[in-house]
């Protein structure tokens, strides 16, 4: 980073055009699990129910294993968004008060791997698997 060419107006104006597609990404995932439960269940099954709540069909268990694999890939999405535009802030915010050193570092923290962590999630160490 041997020069900077940094207005800090546009960069605020970015990410805050950020900021909304990191909101309209929560909404999205949010809507993606409820989605998916409601065609889980929709599904049907193969038999009929004896007594009590239908089990679940192979329709809806390959969904339920879906979501289970791509959980962690879709909130690393806005994840990983939400870090870059704070760190954009962060690193400008410093190159306005002079210090680059410190710019320099905020942006190279912002480029590493968010750590997503899911409720019952027994491995440890974080980061985009």
């Amino acid at each position: 980073m041997s020069k900077w060419d940094i207005t800090p107006s546009g960069v605020e104006f970015v990410t805050s055009l950020v900021g909304d597609a990191i909101d309209d990404i929560d909404a999205g995932v949010r809507s993606y699990g409820k989605n998916m439960e409601s065609a889980a269940t929709s599904a049907g099954t193969i038999s009929e129910p004896m007594c009590g709540a239908a089990t679940t069909g192979p329709v809806g268990a390959a969904l339920a294993l879906f979501v289970e694999k791509t959980t962690r890939e879709a909130l690393f999405i806005g994840a990983r968004a939400a870090q870059s535009a704070n760190g954009a802030r962060e690193a400008t915010a410093y190159y306005v008060a002079g210090n680059h050193h410190m710019a320099a570092d905020a942006q190279h923290k912002a480029l590493a791997a968010p750590k997503i962590d899911l409720p019952g999630d027994d491995t440890r160490g974080g980061g985009h698997k």
